[in-house]
């Protein structure tokens, strides 16, 4: 397990939404770091997980075979976060009801990365893509927050709203990823055949005669660089980025709303809503753009 965690290194502080979420509500993030720690485990587990599943780089660097992995992974994201809460020193009504996020948490999100797997172009919508980011990442960001909410001692209407802003939350973190994926050059998505908010965007958008073409891409861009490539282009043209810049800035003015609903402690809200403008961010630019730039150099 430990092999895993070193393999499985969070590039971002993703780990401090619970301690937020706790001095939000209290002024103090301390009691919270055992469920920064869960929150960690969880991550670490589901990343390696979804390597899996993708086949990509499940290999933890020739020091775990991929079966002891697997198994450390799964210990790692379930039997260590009970462990913790069960380690806690609280009313058991409350260690029961943090145990029940963690269960469920893994069920929502599994059920949503499971969709994404399953994810079929043809009939991909807005709609449908922000259900699918809603489990299989707001799930994992909503689970935490509303274990946060609880540890905290407030309402229970307070920890149903931590819970809906650590989905909003985890829709904007996916958005945030997919455009990484795309700076990257992997194109891993693309290679995968997985639907992004993105690319249905892209696709509800189109005009009737074009809608056949990006199908013919989609199916061909796993096999083909050249599918890839123009699929990649499609992307990231100048009016299929201002409407995703726009969606973008919707998505993170409801996680505002949220906030400013909850209130509570400023110097944390602060912090919390630059880490929303963190996932927020609009990293993509038009391949026109780009274009142009280097020309004019």
């Amino acid at each position: 397990m430990a092999k895993l965690l070193e393999h499985r290194k969070l590039r971002h502080p993703l780990s401090v939404l619970p301690l937020l979420t706790h001095a939000i509500e209290t002024g103090n993030p301390r009691p919270a770091i055992p469920l920064s720690a869960v929150h960690l485990l969880w991550w670490t587990s589901a990343c390696y997980l979804d390597d899996l599943a993708d086949a990509n780089g499940a290999r933890i660097s020739g020091e775990l075979t991929e079966n002891e992995a697997l198994l450390a992974s799964v210990i790692t994201g379930n039997a260590l976060p009970i462990q913790i809460v069960l380690d806690q020193k609280l009313p058991e009504s409350v260690r029961g009801a943090l145990v029940t996020e963690i269960l469920t948490g893994w069920i929502i999100g599994v059920d949503g990365q499971i969709d994404d797997m399953r994810g079929d172009i043809g009939s991909a919508t807005r709609k449908s893509v922000v259900e699918t980011y809603r489990g299989k990442s707001g799930a994992p960001f909503g689970m935490i927050t509303a274990m946060a909410a609880m540890f905290s001692g407030t309402t229970a209407e307070k920890v149903e709203l931590w819970r809906e802003f650590g989905y909003v939350f985890g829709i904007l973190w996916q958005i945030f990823n997919d455009q990484e994926d795309i700076l990257s050059g992997r194109d891993e998505d693309l290679l995968n055949g997985t639907v992004t908010y993105l690319l249905a965007s892209v696709l509800e958008d189109a005009p009737a005669d074009s809608k056949e073409h990006i199908l013919g891409l989609c199916a061909t861009a796993g096999r083909s660089v050249e599918a890839r490539n123009e699929l990649a282009g499609l992307l990231r043209t100048p009016v299929a980025l201002d409407r995703y810049r726009t969606e973008i800035d919707g998505f993170r003015a409801e996680a505002y709303r949220i906030l400013d609903e909850l209130g509570g402690d400023e110097s944390y809200l602060s912090v919390l809503r630059h880490l929303v403008d963190h996932a927020s961010q609009m990293l993509l630019e038009s391949e026109l753009t780009v274009v142009g730039a280097a020309s004019a150099a």
